[in-house]
């Protein structure tokens, strides 16, 4: 096990012109991921992940900075010298060999007795349900089963300092990777490798880490238990990412004691409003947005009540789709869209209203989340 530091890390890609001269296809950072965690790399298509997980494994040189394992400058040192596993999207198996012989061969070729050899074997057989197809050779199983081996391969050594996964489950029948999440994290609890997941699903991101890492177009932009990127995304692009629905951003302007939604006023909670006021956020110029999650909010029938109720707005209601435990009510506030969860059966009034939680509405400034240890935007 390792802990990984990139340090000072970005990385541009050749072309026609000087590399200097091209974007970063991942932005300069500096993080550290601690010994025997496990973490999930998530973000869209193309942001960076793949790209990261390769120049931690070796086989992709930064264009600068250097990646350090326990403290150790590894920058320069090949794949097979960093003493790690890496499992791709798809799967790499011989196929003359045997399922016992595929998951026995990175052991033999770092001569391991054959008696640890037989016992990791089967314990990784045993693992992956493979034990009654120990014998069968790799051509005769299906795309499932082979990205089971490529798994196994990875997980059957127990002396690597990282095991790394670039988006294993994607061949995998979607059945089946509940399970095979579940292994992962007995196996990350049993042996307490430093595993980094790479993927661009949330469920499979959520249910596997311990900590999460959001990227999107080359750059890290929270790093966070899934309850912290949940409860308070630090950025836009978090929230809308992470949930089903993800979460309503809208534009909005802060008059010094409240955010105003295309003139309707929204209350913050005091942590929020005292951090706005310290940034002086009702005289900047930064694009402001409020986050709130579909879950937070209340529909329920606008009357003489809610009129006099500053936590609740007028809506209209322009849609709204069935989802089985719940509903989703689709609203229109100003000249704005958002999206609500309803109770199931119970009904959409008319004349609507939205009862809004302070305490669950975030501010934004420039996309970051607004909170009292972030800098002043002005001087």
């Amino acid at each position: 096990m390792a802990s990984i530091h990139l340090k000072n890390l970005g990385h541009r890609y050749p072309a026609s012109g000087a590399e200097s001269d091209n974007p970063y296809a991942l932005n300069p950072l500096d993080q550290v991921w601690e010994d025997g965690g496990a973490y999930a790399l998530l973000g869209p298509s193309g942001c960076g992940k793949t790209t990261l997980l390769n120049i931690i494994s070796g086989l992709l040189r930064p264009s600068e900075g250097r990646v350090l394992f326990d403290g150790e400058d590894v920058t320069d040192l090949s794949t097979e010298r960093r003493n790690i596993a890496q499992v791709f999207q798809f799967p790499v198996v011989y196929d003359t060999l045997t399922v016992a012989e595929n998951l026995a061969f990175p052991l033999r070729n770092r001569g391991i007795d054959n008696a640890t050899i037989e016992a990791r074997v089967a314990d990784t057989l045993s693992m992956l349900g493979l034990d009654a197809r120990a014998n069968e050779r790799a051509r005769s199983l299906n795309a499932d089963d082979k990205q089971k081996i490529s798994l196994g391969r990875g997980l059957v050594r127990t002396d690597v300092r990282a095991i790394l996964f670039d988006e294993p489950l994607t061949v995998i029948d979607p059945h089946l990777k509940w399970q095979l999440r579940t292994e992962l994290k007995k196996i990350h609890e049993r042996f307490g490798h430093t595993m980094i997941y790479v993927t661009h699903d949330q469920t499979e991101a959520l249910t596997f880490a311990d900590k999460v890492v959001v990227m999107n177009a080359g750059s890290i932009l929270q790093v966070g238990t899934p309850k912290e990127l949940f409860d308070r995304p630090r950025h836009t692009f978090v929230g809308t990412f992470i949930g089903s629905p993800g979460m309503n951003v809208l534009s909005c302007t802060f008059d010094g004691t409240a955010a105003i939604v295309d003139g309707v006023r929204i209350a913050l909670d005091e942590a929020t409003l005292a951090a706005a006021q310290a940034q002086g956020l009702a005289s900047t110029d930064a694009a402001l947005e409020i986050g709130i999650r579909p879950e937070s909010l209340q529909v329920i029938a606008a009357d003489v009540n809610t009129a006099n109720d500053t936590h609740c707005v007028n809506v209209e209601v322009v849609g709204v789709e069935d989802l089985g435990r719940h509903s989703l009510v689709r609203l229109r506030l100003g000249e704005q869209l958002l999206c609500a969860l309803h109770p199931e059966g119970a009904g959409i009034p008319e004349a609507a209203a939205l009862r809004i939680d302070p305490a669950c509405t975030l501010l934004y400034a420039d996309a970051l989340l607004v909170e009292a240890n972030n800098e002043p935007l002005l001087p």
